[in-house]
């Protein structure tokens, strides 16, 4: 079939398919700084603020499989539209929340409108832009987007809440979302596949192993490890593998391990999952380092976090344009120890220098990390077969929310560990049992330890406190850093050695067709039809 070139209105409707993906990205960080008003509102418990942040990445990690199933088989602009009705109302119900519990299920209902809308857009991305050439660019757009939805989500709600309540965080997704519902009829295309089929029990299944999986890994870095974590992190394997063993057998299965069959594919999934490893990860570190050691309020501290998205916004066609060139596996490999240096440059951040040492290096890291989410997404979508692209589109974004959630846990754990072990020596004498117990905890606690020690003994006291807690989180970010130029290193190795050496923008060579494909060729070719 000969390719076409995108015009105007394949661009627009790129443009016009980058809104819902902006709202479902920024609702991962929109939260950061609305929890003290949320509080102070609803009164919830810890455990409830807890779910109010958690539930919906739990929600959406769970249901993306599902979703880009069922997008295959009703078509994809459908489930985008009403996954966008769904997204917006439950906005408006998260805003209006009275109370904890009503917040906690308004954000699981944004979990699975979120769940709808991503799979969705990159599958449509897949159907609009025919072209491998033109595909990359798209592709590379819908990276950055996502990645700097995570970065704008704080500075939005900074902003919003100094003039509004916290519930304009929720409410600004409205607009976004009566957009599309407006122009998606007249500029995106349908697409499905007759072939596929959605299993309810695959479905569950998949939500039955995600779920716990993604739950042990939070508690595990909350709370560290605990008999419930392990039964957890144990249960969802096991259900896991139940899941891998049902889609063997089944003749339209939800994932096709047959992909898993061609060069590269799992090569590919495993560097998208250190790439979001190492994405989450930098927002943990930056966030803290920022606010609670360099002292900026949490709206200056957002704002001076967007100097690296002005970076990423260029990385990602960068990155196309070079893998035209050199081929994606030396790109990727070189945006991971980009990345990793990124990490190590860490190393000479103090507790009381300057805040440019920190922004040079998250920007090395986004730029890096970035530039590597955009190849390995548009390899992905390139090699899936046209009528499983909702599928396939799902399976990378599992693997992406996995590799964040371990992210926050592996390296919030190794942060914490570091900082426990290094801040009870550096803590003035004279603390009670319960002060120094808290002040070892986080550096969060320990400004609240320093805060109640200025009001008791005097403010000579209260700063040793805080000093020798910036100190040892400080030493903290630096191991954490080291750890993660490590593992970023090691997904360099993966790129570079398992992934195939073509260049971005050309086609792949024709794999033998999966089951579904030629069950879909038996009932009739996928269906395309623009409005």
């Amino acid at each position: 079939m000969a390719t076409t070139t995108a015009g105007r209105r394949e661009w627009i409707a790129l443009g016009v398919l980058c809104l819902p993906l902006l709202m479902v990205s920024m609702d991962v960080s929109v939260l950061f700084f609305a929890v003290p008003h949320i509080s102070e509102s609803l009164q919830p418990s810890a455990t409830q603020v807890l779910w109010i942040f958690d539930v919906y990445g739990f929600v959406l990690a769970g249901l993306l499989l599902t979703m880009g199933s069922v997008a295959d088989r009703i078509g994809r602009r459908r489930l985008l539209l009403l996954g966008a009705l769904a997204f917006a109302a439950a906005s408006v119900l998260a805003a209006y929340s009275g109370s904890a519990e009503q917040l906690i299920a308004a954000r699981a209902l944004l979990g699975v409108g979120g769940a709808t809308l991503m799979p969705s857009t990159l599958a449509i991305v897949r159907t609009l832009f025919v072209d491998p050439v033109g595909r990359a660019k798209a592709i590379g757009v819908w990276s950055a987007v996502m990645a700097g939805g995570v970065g704008v989500g704080p500075v939005v709600s900074g902003i919003l809440l100094a003039h509004f309540w916290w519930g304009s965080v929720f409410l600004i997704n409205v607009p976004a979302m009566v957009v599309l519902l407006a122009v998606a009829p007249f500029l995106l295309p349908e697409s499905r596949s007759a072939a596929a089929k959605v299993d309810l029990f695959s479905s569950v299944l998949s939500l039955a192993a995600i779920f716990p999986v993604v739950h042990a890994i939070k508690q595990g870095a909350t709370s560290g490890l605990s008999w419930t974590v392990v039964l957890y992190a144990l249960g969802g394997t096991f259900v896991g593998v139940l899941f891998v063993r049902r889609q063997r057998h089944l003749k339209a299965p939800m994932v096709d391990l047959r992909l898993f069959a061609q060069r590269g594919f799992s090569g590919s999934v495993t560097v998208q999952m250190v790439a979001m490893f190492g994405l989450m990860g930098n927002a943990v570190l930056m966030t803290q380092y920022l606010q609670s050691v360099l002292g900026f309020t949490a709206l200056t501290a957002a704002l001076w976090s967007l100097l690296p998205s002005v970076f990423v916004g260029a990385a990602a066609p960068t990155a196309v344009a070079l893998a035209a060139r050199l081929g994606r596996p030396i790109v990727m490999a070189s945006g991971f120890v980009v990345a990793a240096a990124g990490f190590i440059g860490l190393q000479v951040a103090g507790a009381h220098s300057s805040i440019l040492p920190a922004l040079v290096c998250a920007s090395f890291v986004a730029v890096g990390l970035v530039s590597v989410a955009t190849l390995v997404t548009e390899y992905a979508v390139g090699v899936a077969p046209p009528e499983r692209t909702g599928a396939v589109s799902a399976l990378f974004e599992t693997a992406g929310e996995l590799g964040g959630a371990l992210g926050l846990a592996v390296l919030g754990s190794v942060l914490s560990a570091v900082y426990a072990a290094r801040v009870v020596p550096l803590l003035p004498l004279g603390l009670t049992p319960g002060q120094l117990a808290a002040a070892t905890q986080t550096l969060g606690d320990a400004g609240v330890i320093a805060a109640d020690v200025t009001a008791r003994a005097g403010g000579g006291v209260g700063q040793q406190v805080l000093d020798a807690a910036r100190t040892a989180y400080v030493a903290g970010m630096h191991t954490t850093g080291l750890v993660a130029a490590s593992v970023l290193l090691v997904g360099a190795v993966v790129a570079a050695t398992t992934l195939p050496r073509v260049a971005a923008g050309v086609s792949m060579p024709e794999q033998p067709q999966p089951a579904s494909s030629k069950e879909t060729d038996q009932l009739g070719p996928a269906r395309a039809d623009r409005p």
